[in-house]
């Protein structure tokens, strides 16, 4: 019989793995779950065998992702099939035949045939991360253990619904500064470019002496005509690479992120969207029965923010040792007042849950009217920065000539 080795936890949360052998992947876990472990994760001990033939369906896939409406569809659909006592086998069957989304598409396929084979449902879509997360698979997992996998399916599918709410606000919001942004950046480059060299040709055959603003509009204009523009766009790739590259190192993120959390106007709101989201993720995972630390360890690698994911982490190793979620919430100075007290309050009376979510509810509508504003003022800001620009250029054009005019007088 193969060997399985399995990530587990026991029941004081601490992490470990296990190694058991047993005919299939559902022996494997029905064994380690007698002998009271939470299971993450199950592999065979073997090595894949690799596959050498090339897909164009699988390249395509790969070049496609999965988006949270898609996994909010999908929930939603899964969950009434489960709720209405169609067979998991065949539920999946038909929500793959329907799925627009190829990689959705193969991925259904992939797990329906293995839950046909015995594996459980939480297994066959850990081994797809690209569309179902950690946190997706943890809440599977909890339903099929409670035995309410259509309960747990429906709060998918409002979490899921509830961030893809969240982030359409912000798209719709940042739209019209970003539309605006590009139209600025196009009209400057080319009055630059086809513009100020036919006035460059006028001044110098007036021999009028060139203005500051002017002299630095035409070396502008030199530069986006010439090789020099190579060198530009290099140091410009240089400069993002560098910074990706920094941003990927723990000091880096921290660091960005930390800064990010004090910008004017965008660091409130990404202080509010990160309360929310861990409000909404926290309430909905104690809700289907993921154990506390397990649920803060999902929460804490989707944060989105390293200053956020440290101080769940804090959290997280203050719990395991007997502390509050609250107290140490507040040691991190992290979250609003308001938040830690409406989560200390739901630690004494035993209703967390049911807290956390009046807490998703309130910074959810705080964002919502963050956006609004943002969005209030961002608009006649581009606007000005629109006319500056197209202002300063005629400016610089029309200054020599005013000289010129006076020294004719």
């Amino acid at each position: 019989m193969p060997t399985y080795v399995a990530r587990v936890r026991d029941s004081k949360g601490n992490a470990k793995k296990e190694k058991i052998v047993a005919e299939t992947p559902g022996q494997a876990r029905s064994a380690l779950r007698q002998q009271g472990f939470f299971i993450q994760e199950i592999k065979q001990a073997q090595s894949l065998s690799l596959k050498s033939d090339i897909d164009l369906s699988g390249i395509q896939s790969a070049l496609i992702g999965v988006s949270v409406k898609d996994k909010a569809v999908f929930s939603r659909q899964f969950a009434a099939l489960v709720n209405a006592g169609v067979a998991i086998v065949r539920g999946l069957g038909l929500l793959s035949e329907q799925c627009r989304n190829p990689k959705m598409k193969k991925a259904l396929s992939e797990i329906s045939s293995d839950v046909q084979q015995g594996v459980n449902l939480s297994d066959a879509m850990r081994k797809h991360p690209q569309c179902f997360d950690n946190l997706y698979v943890s809440m599977i997992q909890a339903g099929e253990v409670g035995g309410v996998l259509d309960e747990v399916l429906n709060r998918l599918a409002k979490l899921l619904e509830d961030v893809a709410k969240l982030q359409n606000q912000i798209k719709s919001a940042m739209a019209y500064p970003t539309v605006v942004g590009l139209l600025a950046i196009a009209i400057f480059i080319g009055m630059t470019v086809f513009l100020i060299p036919i006035f460059a040709g006028i001044f110098k055959q007036l021999n009028a002496p060139l203005p500051a603003l002017t002299q630095f509009m035409l070396g502008v204009s030199e530069v986006l005509r010439s090789w020099k523009l190579v060198v530009v766009i290099a140091l410009v790739i240089a400069a993002t690479i560098a910074y990706r590259m920094y941003y990927k190192t723990r000091v880096g993120k921290e660091t960005i992120d930390r800064l990010a959390l004090k910008v004017p106007l965008f660091g409130d709101l990404i202080q509010k969207t990160a309360v929310a989201r861990f409000s909404r993720t926290f309430g909905a995972l104690t809700r289907s029965g993921v154990p506390i630390l397990t649920a803060l360890e999902i929460i804490r690698d989707t944060a989105g923010n390293q200053v956020i994911a440290n101080a769940v982490d804090a959290s997280r190793r203050d719990i395991q040792q007997g502390g509050m979620i609250s107290v140490a919430l507040e040691k991190e100075k992290v979250f609003p007042v308001m938040a830690i007290q409406m989560i200390s309050i739901g630690e004494e009376t035993g209703e967390l849950d049911k807290m956390l979510g009046k807490v998703a509810d309130f910074y959810e509508d705080e964002v919502e009217q963050a956006v609004k504003a943002l969005t209030s003022i961002i608009e006649p800001l581009m606007i000005v920065v629109l006319g500056g620009m197209v202002g300063m250029i005629l400016l610089s054009m029309y200054l020599p000539l005013f000289g010129v005019f006076d020294h004719i007088k």
